[in-house]
């Protein structure tokens, strides 16, 4: 990326966003909140159908009541015990095909694919807050007094959640739970892997969701955090707020809860990205302190990356 940094510099970026002084006891609470949560689901037969796996769609009340949409693909056949991933999608689409999941079930592993509130799922999102919603959901509560209101806050204990109810069902190994998602899907992984220290295995790709005011520096009207300038454009043209908005996002930036993760860490991002610049995604990598490995696509943007697939499936089998 033209305006980023070089190699050398990223491995030593520690971010530029800062952290709320009460970061630890605002997770706290909301893992107390999500504690309260109930593990009971629905299960609705898919339409699809496979030889080789059961599909179907499961609900789940999540946070605020909100009922909660994930795919649901399970192997046909179960000999023992197995290891389960929890996958989680970009922004503002959805949880994807059941074929791609498929894929994993013939190999073993329970794929659980969960729906972001209010995004191209099913999930809904029962959010009520003051101030706007324009362009996206970063910004979605930042306006509300109660930072508890923040958007995000709740799809990340949705994320947790879903981690949990794998680790409850009887076919599973809760010890043998990954995480893993793309761009949106990426961050999602992050905050998992860092609000459940029982996961084993996070492959973050490109992720979203880290170092709000270093991704604001950069030309970010292209990228995935262009609500931030219409944000200062609509509602703050002369930045009054400028401190007070960062601080508040820093609840929900990812790299503030990185190094509260346990798993193994597959980091995959690529160098040429111009939607989640490089610089916002190594703050988070830099700070994880747990074992981590960093695959790098030096030409490569946000976009499909050739031969990830299949470290992925390799990954999650070593489960």
């Amino acid at each position: 990326m033209a305006n980023d940094m070089p190699l050398v510099e990223l491995s030593q970026y520690n971010g530029n966003s800062p952290k709320p002084g009460d970061h630890h006891s605002y997770w706290e609470r909301a893992l107390k909140e999500l504690d309260e949560q109930s593990l009971d689901y629905e299960l609705v037969p898919a339409d699809f159908i496979s030889d080789l796996a059961e599909c179907y769609h499961l609900y789940f009340t999540g946070v605020g009541g909100a009922r909660i949409h994930a795919k649901y693909v399970k192997p046909k056949v179960i000999k023992e015990k197995g290891a389960g991933m929890a996958y989680f999608h970009g922004y503002a689409c959805d949880s994807g095909d059941w074929m791609d999941k498929v894929n994993f079930a013939a190999h073993g592993i329970t794929v659980l694919a969960m729906d972001c509130r209010g995004q191209g799922g099913l999930s809904e999102d029962n959010l009520t807050v003051q101030g706007t919603t324009i362009r996206g959901h970063i910004i979605r509560g930042v306006d509300d007094p109660n930072p508890d209101k923040l958007y995000f806050r709740n799809v990340y204990l949705d994320t947790v959640q879903t981690v949990r109810i794998l680790m409850s069902m009887e076919h599973i190994d809760p010890q043998r739970i990954g995480v893993h998602g793309l761009s949106q899907g990426g961050g999602l992984t992050i905050a998992c892997a860092a609000l459940e220290p029982r996961v084993k295995l996070a492959i973050p790709v490109y992720p979203f969701l880290t170092d709000y005011r270093r991704a604001w520096e950069l030309d970010i009207t292209t990228s995935a955090y262009e609500e931030l300038a219409y944000y200062f454009r609509f509602f703050d043209p002369h930045h009054h707020r400028e401190d007070e908005l960062f601080n508040k996002l820093g609840y929900i930036d990812i790299q503030n809860l990185a190094e509260r993760i346990q798993a193994k860490v597959l980091f995959v991002t690529g160098l040429s990205d111009t939607i989640c610049p490089p610089s916002t995604q190594f703050a988070a990598y830099n700070k994880i302190i747990s074992e981590k490995e960093l695959l790098v696509y030096h030409e490569y943007g946000h976009e499909y990356l050739p031969r990830l697939s299949d470290r992925t499936l390799q990954e999650f089998l070593k489960l």
